[in-house]
């Protein structure tokens, strides 16, 4: 089950445009590379495992490149739109700890 989890206000953003402009590029680049085309014909997301076919899936940077993340290969995963988009500008991490209060907040509504 997905949840739809809202960037929350503790999550600072302060791109540099110039840092946002040459990952964008760089981004650019990778995406026409041999490694790239063979991570997306795996059809396999990063995030939820579901299999889709290699139009379907995005180049999704772990660390956001508004966070100061970088456009390289131990930073971007094939990714389907539904968890790109669901992901939004948090990590990985941030994305597990705001599940989790999440999946608490539900479980403490269910005994009312």
């Amino acid at each position: 089950m997905a949840v739809d989890l809202e960037v929350p206000t503790w999550v600072e953003v302060e791109a540099d445009p110039a840092h946002v402009r040459r990952e964008r590029e760089k981004a650019r680049q990778l995406r026409s590379s041999a490694w790239w085309r063979r991570r997306v014909q795996r059809g396999v997301c990063a995030y939820c495992g579901g299999a889709f076919g290699a139009r379907e899936l995005t180049m999704d940077h772990v660390v956001p490149v508004a966070r100061g993340g970088r456009s390289a290969k131990g930073n971007v995963v094939a990714s389907c739109k539904p968890c790109n988009a669901r992901k939004k500008l948090l990590t990985p991490a941030e994305q597990l700890l705001l599940a989790r209060q999440a999946a608490g907040r539900a479980s403490e509504h269910e005994g009312e």
